[in-house]
């Protein structure tokens, strides 16, 4: 291959840079979960590497777009793909709509605020996470159903599984993250136990806001002493 051919090909980690302003969710799990979905076939480099032209490129921010964008499955994106990769007509994709009634948006741009409740496809979908690595993080416990249905919490947690599992992390090794985090709001229910059992009106309101706060500054906490361990143990 010449070298003017070798430059049209961009590694992963170049694909998610050109498209990581327009979908910032992206990341090397998620492509290769659809990849072995059958969505996206880069080309391998003789060590295994991927190696993705620009049409790979353009046939991923379509995947993106869609799921975005239109709320469609990977089953229906795949086969409006098929079918313009045999040639054929593929079906127009439907104009941005609504989500179900009593089920909102899979993307990064739903509202925060608003209810998820999400089947066990869609979360797959959603998230970019494998199902067998789904599977894990429920028998771990990090991942629970929410009255049959996932919420938004289940999504977080899921996406952010996906994107450890690209560093080598599985379901396993996130177990003492969960230890900690349920170590973690036992603290906070002890602390806004007394507000909880007054009878005053709003008092219940006013401890849930209490424990969101405290949340709030404990992962502030959390987040500047994973940062000075890790100061101390790489730097030279």
């Amino acid at each position: 291959m010449s070298q003017s051919a070798a430059r049209a090909y961009m590694t992963i980690g170049e694909v998610i840079g050109l498209l990581s302003a327009e979908f910032p969710d992206i990341t090397v799990s998620k492509i290769r979960f659809l990849e072995a979905e059958g969505l996206i076939e880069p080309e391998r480099t003789p060590s295994g590497y991927r190696k993705f032209a620009p049409a790979d490129a353009e046939r991923l921010r379509f995947i993106l777009a869609a799921q975005r964008d239109h709320y469609l499955p990977l089953r229906v994106i795949k086969e409006h793909l098929d079918a313009a990769d045999r040639g054929l007509e593929p079906p127009p994709l439907a104009g941005r709509r609504r989500a179900p009634r009593g089920l909102v948006a899979t993307d990064s741009t739903a509202d925060e605020n608003a209810e998820v409740r999400l089947t066990r496809r869609q979360l797959v979908d959603a998230a970019g996470i494998d199902p067998d690595a789904l599977t894990d993080l429920e028998e771990f416990g990090l991942v629970r159903r929410n009255g049959g249905h996932y919420d938004q919490d289940a999504l977080a947690i899921a996406r952010a599984a996906a994107a450890l599992r690209s560093f080598g992390f599985e379901a396993r090794h996130l177990r003492a993250v969960k230890a900690a985090a349920d170590r973690e709001v036992g603290l906070i229910e002890a602390a806004v136990a007394p507000a909880m059992r007054q009878r005053s009106p709003g008092a219940r309101d006013r401890a849930a806001e209490t424990a969101r706060e405290i949340a709030a500054l404990s992962l502030k906490l959390h987040a500047a002493l994973v940062s000075t361990g890790l100061r101390e143990g790489l730097d030279p």
